[in-house]
């Protein structure tokens, strides 16, 4: 998917616990790459700096920040008060704004005569109605704390919405569109005339679907009985809730690899059979929640570690989902690239490989081209 552009863009990705940077082309090629796994959100690191070094010569840098609360909408240029901006949200994403960050002091130190972009993974949701993104909570509480449904992965759901309408040879506003972007960290988004209208994650990542190591939703009275009848303080609520819960917690498996539990499951361990039935049961359900809230579907979109590379779930998934006309042609469905894997049904469904950095290097390209004089 193509986006075209003057000049090579440098990606920066980082995550909780890893950077990925890529340099792509005019044509959104990756002409080099750098994985630094396990980084510790250091500024000065070799590895990095080198890197930056030998991208002198981009047009633009481009960097994923997960949280741009109720501020930031779309994609910025950055300057000294969009950073104070993007610390000042850090409460809201502890584990990943301060990387961002990090990634964003790494490059301005290396290229500072390279102009640079936010672009923010809770934007693309930012225009939902306001009925899909408002709490019933006091107004009071709202009002003070900003309480909404930011969402988030939008970066992903907005370049698989994209691509989806491409492969079919449609325009994204002619399309009502499920996008499941399923890996460790999972979600779903309702994207109609390429707009979300709906995601699954809320106010945090934590509300919506059961992922490695995350509970999903859970009913708020639980947790407030734990705090009031347990010996469970808030942080450790918290802790059990991002990292042992989910597919780990359910199955007893640590890390909550999908391909472990399936393969517990597989060699009859009902914990992990369970495990697997319940992250089922609970994307079945939301996948049809999202098509409600277009009054339809087109087509359904699988992204991410887990939504490209297991037929199972994907063929698990739709097995519950007919009465939506959602089928897979088992033939097809062996793909570990873009691919139609439709079956009678007369929903499309595909498969999208996960492209944060050609996103990111879009908006980065308009944002600049906004900003630049007969651009």
């Amino acid at each position: 998917m193509t986006t075209g552009g003057p000049a090579s863009v440098v990606v920066v990705n980082a995550g909780s616990s890893t950077l990925k940077v890529r340099v792509l082309d005019p044509a959104d090629g990756v002409e080099s790459a750098l994985d630094v796994d396990p980084w510790d959100g250091t500024v000065d690191n070799p590895e990095l700096s080198e890197f930056l070094e030998r991208a002198r010569d981009a047009g633009v840098v481009g960097h994923r920040v997960v949280h741009g609360g109720s501020r930031f909408r779309r994609a910025v240029r950055i300057d000294d008060a969009v950073v104070a901006g993007i610390a000042s949200l850090t409460d809201l994403a502890p584990l990943h704004q301060p990387r961002a960050l990090a990634g964003i002091e790494a490059a301005r130190r290396v290229l500072p005569g390279v102009p640079a972009v936010a672009c923010f993974d809770t934007a693309f949701h930012a225009g939902m109605p306001s009925a899909a993104a408002s709490y019933a909570l006091p107004d009071a509480w709202t009002r003070q704390y900003s309480l909404r449904r930011y969402g988030f992965h939008g970066l992903s759901h907005s370049y698989a919405a994209r691509r989806a309408a491409e492969l079919l040879g449609r325009h994204p506003a002619q399309l009502r569109i499920v996008t499941c972007h399923l890996g460790a960290g999972a979600s779903l988004a309702a994207v109609w005339e390429g707009r979300s209208v709906d995601t699954t994650m809320g106010f945090t990542p934590l509300e919506g679907l059961v992922m490695a190591t995350r509970s999903g939703s859970v009913d708020p009275g639980l947790i407030t009985w734990l705090l009031q009848h347990s010996d469970l303080g808030v942080v450790e609520l918290a802790d059990g809730l991002e990292q042992q819960a989910g597919l780990a917690g359910l199955s007893g498996i640590p890390s909550g690899d999908m391909r472990a539990v399936l393969a517990a499951a597989d060699a009859g361990d009902h914990r992990a059979r369970l495990a697997l039935d319940v992250y089922l049961h609970r994307l079945r359900r939301e996948i049809a929640a999202m098509a409600a809230a277009m009054n339809g579907l087109d087509a359904l979109v699988f992204t991410g570690g887990v939504g490209e590379h297991s037929s199972r779930v994907r063929a698990a998934a739709v097995a519950g989902l007919g009465f939506l006309g959602v089928s897979i042609d088992q033939a097809q469905d062996s793909v570990t690239a873009d691919a139609d894997i439709t079956g009678s049904g007369q929903v499309r469904v595909l498969v999208v490989t996960a492209r944060e950095d050609v996103e990111i290097a879009r908006q980065a390209r308009e944002t600049l081209a906004a900003r630049t004089p007969g651009g």
